[in-house]
């Protein structure tokens, strides 16, 4: 996967697209990976990076959704879970199933939640990853020994899943690839191509050269995640705007916090967010929040008020209370959430998925979660064969083996979240042994993977690999501000930039990455 060739192939394309969608997070390039998959001429243009939004900023889990059973919403748990078993079974090198302990202090709750539980494995059905069971208090501090054990009275265990959610956005913009279709990042839609008030393409910018290209297309997509309401309004500026923000932070940290191998699950907290502390890449994933936030913006931070708010909870559950000198790091993403009812509560808004078709024509896709990405995509290149007049072909998505997929792999090898790829990777460091050395004491990531993020990932920038190929901001965003000059530098070689950009490129990181600490 390469950016100039895909630059090329933009260039020489002779005729009209069948499908341009705009947006490369989780519902952009899933729909794109939709329509490819069935043929369509498809093109995908992102802005910024794949996935530099929502769809990197996730609790990194591949879920059902136990807080939409407690609401009521079985369709889409339902629905969730038989995503989530096709996902699994889909892309088994990112995807994998991880244990869930939910402790109980209230003698009535375990039964309750273990009730529950049982529900969800049944919704599950035959792709269900264990069955739930109820645990007495000893079998819980077995599992989770950090765990607090005043007041403890047990514990309900289940299985969902747990993925790396930028790298299986890398992965899904590959396959865009391999089945011959065209996505490029860094090229930000300016306007509408019109024709009889019907919307006929895109103008489009080059962010790196600046060069504009007016691209055609039978039906353009919008697929912009929190920058929905845009689009929709460049379209037609009267548009009523239908999205709801809704920042949502998490905190990393040290493995000492949670060693074993299962993650904690807390139903109800006080602001009626489920709380997860979850094992991810030997770190702790603690999180999350549900604050309303106005401003679509592509870097969120962290209100002081919610890194509190997430110390304060994970002491009421960990014998070792976190404080600000224990995160590693802290990153903030912001969800779309449709709302066209105008309530204010979000955390009461559906996560449901939404399409909406404008009377010139634009198809409109958002809201749903990760899990779900591959349905949203289903249902939206459905309607645009609709709209487009296109030849009707089945969806073959379902058991479509996602860019990398290896069965059998083992997660004690730092490159097994490339799956086939990682072969590849290995021979890169046998032609080039220093290419084989870590690039922080700290983390696992090696120069190689660099190297191959430029060549084979569209990576453009020092953030592009340290916050998406790799996770080093994420994980620990100071190791990840000491990797920068020599991610810089390799990426320099590749790309054959100068020792000016490698300095920009360092010091906008570092910029950048005083964000991801806590004050």
């Amino acid at each position: 996967m390469n950016r100039d060739q895909m630059i090329d192939t933009v260039e020489n394309f002779v005729g009209i697209w069948d499908i341009i969608i705009i947006g490369g997070g989780a519902t952009g390039l899933g729909t794109a990976v939709e329509a490819a998959s069935r043929g369509y001429k498809t093109l995908l243009v992102e802005q910024h990076d794949f996935s530099k939004g929502t769809s990197s900023r996730s609790t990194k889990l591949i879920h059902g959704g136990i807080r939409y059973l407690q609401q009521g919403n079985i369709s889409l748990v339902l629905e969730a879970l038989h995503e989530r078993g096709m996902l699994i079974q889909n892309a088994p090198h990112l995807v994998h199933n991880q244990t869930f302990i939910v402790p109980t202090y209230d003698w009535w709750r375990g039964p309750f939640y273990g009730v529950g539980m049982k529900v969800y494995d049944l919704m599950a059905g035959k792709l269900g990853l264990c069955p739930s069971r109820i645990l007495s208090r000893e079998e819980t501090l077995a599992e989770i020994p950090t765990l607090e054990p005043k007041g403890l009275r047990g514990g309900v265990k289940y299985c969902d899943g747990q993925f790396d959610d930028s790298r299986l956005a890398i992965n899904l913009a590959q396959t865009i690839v391999d089945l011959g279709s065209t996505p490029i990042n860094y090229m930000k839609v300016m306007g509408f191509l019109k024709s009889n008030k019907m919307i006929s393409g895109v103008r489009a910018k080059d962010m790196e050269s600046g060069k504009e290209y007016e691209l055609n297309g039978k039906v353009v997509i919008n697929a912009t995640g929190i920058f929905t309401d845009t689009i929709l309004k460049m379209d037609n500026p009267a548009a009523k705007e239908i999205i709801t923000m809704s920042q949502g932070v998490h905190l990393i940290f040290d493995k000492e916090f949670l060693p074993g191998d299962s993650a904690i699950m807390v139903p109800h907290t006080a602001d009626g967010r489920v709380l997860f502390a979850v094992p991810w890449h030997n770190k702790v994933v603690v999180g999350t929040t549900e604050t309303p936030v106005k401003e679509a913006i592509l870097e969120p931070c962290a209100f002081e008020e919610e890194i509190d708010f997430i110390l304060n909870h994970a002491a009421k559950y960990l014998t070792k209370d976190p404080t600000r000198k224990d995160v590693l790091s802290v990153f903030a993403g912001i969800r779309p959430l449709v709302n066209l009812g105008g309530s204010k509560e979000t955390a009461a808004i559906s996560r449901d998925h939404f399409l909406l078709v404008s009377e010139c024509g634009l198809i409109t896709i958002t809201g749903g979660k990760w899990t779900t990405y591959r349905k949203m995509a289903e249902d939206t290149i459905d309607q645009a064969v609709l709209i487009a007049g296109l030849e009707e072909r089945q969806s073959i998505t379902k058991n479509m083996r996602i860019h990398g997929w290896l069965k059998n792999i083992d997660a004690s090898e730092a490159l097994h979240y490339y799956g086939s790829d990682a072969i590849a990777i290995k021979k890169l460091t046998e032609s080039q042994p220093s290419l084989g050395d870590k690039l922080h004491e700290r983390l696992p990531f090696i120069k190689a993977e660099v190297t191959w993020a430029v060549r084979e990932e569209m990576a453009r920038t020092v953030e592009d690999v340290l916050a998406r190929r790799t996770r080093a901001l994420l994980l620990d965003a100071k190791a990840s501000m000491e990797m920068a000059p020599e991610t810089a530098k390799l990426i320099a070689v590749e790309l054959d930039y100068d020792r000016d950009w490698e300095n920009e490129q360092v010091s906008a990181y570092k910029e950048l990455a005083k964000n991801y600490l806590p004050a």
